[in-house]
């Protein structure tokens, strides 16, 4: 294995280009539950770290074993997004929109919606596969630890930001989270299929 300088930096500008989307729900679900605790936010960061590691791996895996079959999947990709994301932002903005749930139980968000939000931010990540295919098993290992570390550090970051805002937002930060999670859906999907 021969790590250098700029394995390290391609494998941390990697980290960075796929957490914007983790970022973004990050975000919303700091809008959706201001008082989410410091544990909360290091599992939401944590899963979202896990999958967009994962994804790469899957696709590094792919490439060496069942391409054929992966370059039919890619096509779906977008789909995929676009439906897990807008289902998530839709029942926030419903939410949102519907108002009157207790304080205590306000934007919670459960596990399977944090999986759902996990596999539609980092799906993408799967054609990284490609671009590491050059790796052997073990680099492709460290860059997908790369991007989970910089991923888990941005989403700290925007579950911050977003707790900070949502506090200002009160009652519409739902709404505000509803809307960033389709606008995602909907870029992915414009990109993905148009681009």
């Amino acid at each position: 294995m021969n790590i250098t300088g700029v394995f390290l930096l391609n494998s941390a500008l990697l980290g960075v280009g796929l957490a914007m989307d983790a970022f973004s729900v990050s975000l919303a679900n700091g809008l959706n539950e201001p008082k989410m605790g410091k544990g909360r936010m290091s599992l939401i960061a944590g899963v979202f770290g896990a999958f967009q590691a994962a994804m790469p791996m899957i696709g590094w895996i792919c490439v060496h074993t069942i391409m054929l079959y992966f370059k039919a999947f890619e096509k779906a990709i977008p789909w995929i997004a676009l439906i897990l994301l807008c289902y998530i932002g839709g029942k926030m903005l419903i939410e949102g929109i519907k108002g009157g749930e207790e304080e205590e139980t306000k934007g919670t968000l459960g596990m399977n919606a944090l999986l759902v939000q996990g596999v539609a931010t980092s799906i993408d990540a799967l054609s990284v596969g490609f671009t590491i295919a050059e790796y052997d098993a073990a680099m492709a290992v460290l860059a997908a630890a790369i991007i989970a570390a910089v991923t888990f550090v941005i989403c700290m970051a925007g579950l911050t930001l977003g707790k900070k805002l949502g506090t200002k937002l009160a009652g519409k930060a739902s709404i505000l989270g509803g809307v960033i999670l389709i606008g995602i859906g909907i870029e992915i999907f414009v990109t993905g299929i148009f681009l």
